[in-house]
């Protein structure tokens, strides 16, 4: 194997990773978040509060893992996205503070901006990686279901449990994604060279 089929192979394998970890976290995070908003619908308690503000935080930390072994125009997609996040886990730290539709609006914005760049980052990765289908999936979901959390917030009786099946939802798609990588690498490495 040569040396750039080994790089190649070990950023797969740190993707890959990544993305199990991430995945794992956001199935966790959607089952602590179910139980804690479960009644909701006027205020936000102050677990919620802190639940919700955690879940852009992790997406933050993940995109800066993963930019360490980017480069060019793969790198700054990933940095703009931990930038949006950040802003994003402030932006719902300040709607927690006020009602469960100015949390379910916040974090519908942010789940269709950043699902608009997952769109990117897979799209960009398909060379590197192979075809990116659960992530353009999960990219394309993220946008819809971030419009449709947007629309949520403006009704009688906004829910934030919608945000807990969006967790799981892209946990599963991420544990599918570290999973076909793992796969893809070992039929690489399963090819003479």
């Amino acid at each position: 194997m040569s040396t750039t089929a080994t790089t190649a192979s070990d950023q797969q394998a740190k993707t890959g990773q990544l993305f199990l970890i991430r995945g794992l976290i956001a199935i966790a995070w959607a089952v602590g978040f179910a139980s804690a908003a479960n009644s909701l619908t006027a205020g936000v308690t102050v677990g919620a509060a802190v639940l919700v503000v955690a879940y852009p935080l992790i997406d933050v930390v993940a995109s800066l893992i993963d930019a360490r072994t980017q480069h060019g125009s793969a790198r700054r997609v990933l940095l703009t996205g931990a930038a949006t996040s950040a802003i994003a886990a402030a932006a719902l730290g300040v709607a927690a503070t006020g009602s469960v539709a100015d949390v379910l609006a916040v974090f519908g914005v942010w789940a269709a901006v950043s699902g608009a760049a997952q769109l990117v980052t897979a799209l960009r990765r398909r060379a590197q990686f192979g075809m990116q289908w659960p992530m353009l999936l999960a990219g394309g979901v993220s946008v819809i279901l971030g419009f449709m959390f947007v629309i949520a917030a403006s009704g009688a009786e906004p829910r934030l449990t919608l945000l807990s099946v969006y967790a799981a939802t892209g946990g599963i798609d991420f544990l599918i994604e570290s999973w076909l990588l793992a796969r893809r690498r070992h039929r690489l490495a399963a090819v003479p060279a």
